[in-house]
């Protein structure tokens, strides 16, 4: 009689655990230079995980911002070190950051002419854009190197700054500005054909541009944000990661 009346009851347990768990969806703010390397990411984990992830891009600067004003976000994908460690020391992390890529800057002519330092060193162009190093560190990594060139008085009356790198790239892409300092991702997520010429400055005229990300307290519980920050270590990532133009540790 007993076994009778629990036979049922197993079943409907066999029937619960065997359901796939409920999708649910991971804010994630990513740094303007990632975006297209993130999107090809979150495309791959959404097919593996049946979660969604949904992207709000910016400077990491004004991103540390809106998360320390309450933006409702589960995930920050920054272009920096140091801003998640602010958000630890904010008590605002779920977790130590970690190191997701290591970033490349170069400098970039869309209309394919010699880049290098010496067109740096010959003035002969009217704008030369950059992020601003306030909000982004592409924009300190150029200026760092600029100073490592010696240029930065030549070059001083001919910047132009972007709010972020994806402002940059914009500068440069529309003809605002001959030249500029962008990351090396978005020249390689263009056609091959619309890449023009670039020069990678040596290692040494920058510090290195390591991109830390981390969970916020927010992402507490949220299986998505659980899911999608291992699926970011995960080998699958990592060659999307490094075919964006992006170093890894």
């Amino acid at each position: 009689m007993f076994i009778a009346l629990l036979a049922p009851l197993l079943a409907g347990l066999c029937v619960i655990a065997s359901a796939p768990a409920r999708a649910e969806v991971a804010m994630v703010a990513v740094a303007s230079n990632f975006t297209a390397p993130l999107a090809q990411i979150a495309a791959a984990f959404e097919a593996a995980s049946g979660h969604e992830v949904r992207i709000v891009t910016g400077s990491t600067g004004k991103l540390y911002a809106q998360i320390a004003n309450g933006a409702p976000v589960d995930v920050f994908l920054a272009a920096d070190d140091a801003t998640p460690r602010r958000l630890v020391d904010d008590g605002l992390a779920a977790a130590a950051p970690f190191t997701y890529a290591i970033g490349q800057i170069v400098l970039w002519d869309p209309a394919g002419g010699p880049v290098g330092p010496e067109r740096l060193g010959n003035t002969r162009f009217r704008r030369l854009a950059i992020a601003n190093a306030r909000l982004a560190p592409y924009g300190r990594a150029a200026e760092e190197v600029i100073a490592s060139l010696g240029a930065k008085e030549a070059l001083a009356d001919k910047l132009v700054r972007g709010e972020n790198i994806g402002q940059t790239f914009a500068f440069v892409q529309s003809g605002n500005a001959e030249l500029g300092f962008v990351a090396l991702s978005q020249v390689l997520a263009l056609p091959a054909a619309n890449r023009g010429a670039y020069w990678s400055p040596p290692a040494d005229a920058h510090a290195p541009i390591r991109q830390d990300g981390l969970a916020l307290r927010r992402s507490d519980g949220n299986p998505a944000a659980t899911a999608f920050l291992a699926f970011l270590k995960t080998d699958a990532a990592r060659r999307i990661i490094q075919t964006h133009g992006y170093d890894q540790e």
